[in-house]
């Protein structure tokens, strides 16, 4: 009798704590998103994307730290799974530029799912990947 209270316990204890834990994943752009962008094959741009669910909005940023850019506008087509994202940064001359990206979600029911698509940078257009850590 004591082995099943123990065997009972266990299970309780599982489905109370780690079923919750990893069923909750969120929305899907939440997490932390590795990959670059770039005006051709070689000239490459590294990228970080940070992004949360608050509830109502995705926020986030792109290359965490001093020097980070504030994403403004983050929109999920969940019909189609686009995603348009838009921030404002500065040049390396320090001149504000504009950045508009917009890409599909693929793989959806991975964890590490792909964002793939197209970059703006102020008059400088290339192409993107995003892969979720």
């Amino acid at each position: 009798m004591l082995k099943r209270v123990l065997l009972l316990g266990c299970v309780i204890a599982y489905l109370g704590v780690i079923v919750p834990v990893s069923a909750q994943e969120g929305h899907p752009l939440t997490g932390t998103w590795g990959g670059d962008w770039g005006p051709n094959g070689t000239t490459r741009n590294h990228l970080t994307f940070v992004m949360n669910w608050d509830g109502k909005n995705v926020t986030g940023s792109i290359n965490p730290g001093p020097d980070s850019i504030t994403l403004t506008s983050v929109y999920l087509d969940v019909a189609s799974w686009t995603v348009r994202f838009e921030a404002d940064a500065k040049d390396t001359a320090g001149k504000p530029v504009h950045i508009t990206a917009e890409g599909k979600l693929e793989d959806i029911s991975s964890y590490h799912r792909k964002i793939t698509g197209s970059w703006l940078q102020g008059t400088t257009r290339g192409d993107f990947k995003l892969t979720r850590d």
